[in-house]
């Protein structure tokens, strides 16, 4: 069996290959989330990761497939780092899930918030290039933690449960 992801980001490949590696040929897709660059809120970021599960299975002939989305989201208590993932089968069904979540510095947050990406906020932060495909914001901010690719690997376990939960059955 064959489950696309629509990333070929190396931390959401990462984060479904150690989740169902050993059962699935993963089969990492560049898909556009037809959402902001920079995902605002849940609903945006949530519709983002629904929206590259959805094109995945358009283009290939998987047999489900994952939508990972990383953004961020304002509260009362500061900006939070957030993410979101979604799992669509052939039969039309669409299981979503959020994982951890997190306070970003002011620094960054005050970046994001004048146009920056979070990636970009926190290469300048960490002075570094490439923090979004490596530990990712939540792997900084959690002195490592919670790197991005356990991160989303939470994420991809709660679709995955879902999906076999659905279908009365494990895979």
């Amino acid at each position: 069996m064959k489950v696309a992801v629509g990333s070929t980001n190396p931390t959401k490949v990462k984060a479904v290959h150690n989740v169902v590696g050993d059962l699935f040929e993963v089969i990492p897709l560049k898909v556009p989330s037809d959402v902001s660059e920079q995902p605002f809120g849940d609903q945006e970021t949530v519709t983002g990761a629904l929206n590259r599960a959805k094109t995945c299975l358009e283009v290939c002939e998987a047999d489900f497939a994952i939508g990972l989305e990383g953004g961020v989201a304002e509260t009362e208590y500061g900006m939070l780092v957030i993410n979101w993932g979604a799992l669509v089968d052939r039969d039309g069904n669409e299981y979503i899930a959020s994982g951890a979540r997190a306070i970003l510095p002011d620094e960054v947050a005050s970046l994001v918030r004048d146009g920056r990406t979070l990636g970009e906020a926190m290469d300048l932060y960490t002075k570094r290039l490439g923090v979004s495909k490596l530990e990712g914001a939540m792997g900084i901010i959690t002195n490592s933690r919670i790197n991005r690719d356990e991160m989303f690997s939470h994420v991809v376990k709660v679709l995955i449960g879902q999906y076999e939960f659905h279908k009365g059955q494990s895979i």
